[in-house]
């Protein structure tokens, strides 16, 4: 499937939506940050410009109560099956490593 957002665009919507889930909590910048230990400098830098580790992204995220959903939005959609057959060789095809290209 393909996005008609830029990757900028995507940055800038996580993390307004990170910041309305931190004010939907009424978590200040900073109540935020020492809860999660995310610095308070590598929060404000997110909320403005979107720009955060991925190790601190998820330390956010599980204070704001969003990591399940994370998870879940990064989970292989699920293949439509044409026949018992496809069903059966579901276990028989997954990839063992990805492809180049």
């Amino acid at each position: 499937m393909v996005s008609l957002i830029t990757k900028n665009k995507a940055q800038k919507r996580i993390s307004w939506n990170m910041r309305d889930l931190r004010l939907g909590r009424g978590l200040t910048q900073k109540g935020l940050a020492e809860r999660s230990g995310v610095s308070l400098s590598s929060l404000r830098k997110f909320e403005q410009k979107g720009i955060i580790s991925l190790e601190s992204f998820l330390k956010l995220a599980l204070v704001l109560g969003c990591m399940d959903k994370l998870i879940e939005a990064t989970e292989p959609m699920e293949r439509n099956f044409l026949s018992i057959d496809d069903v059966l060789a579901k276990d028989d095809k997954k990839p063992k490593r990805g492809t180049q290209g």
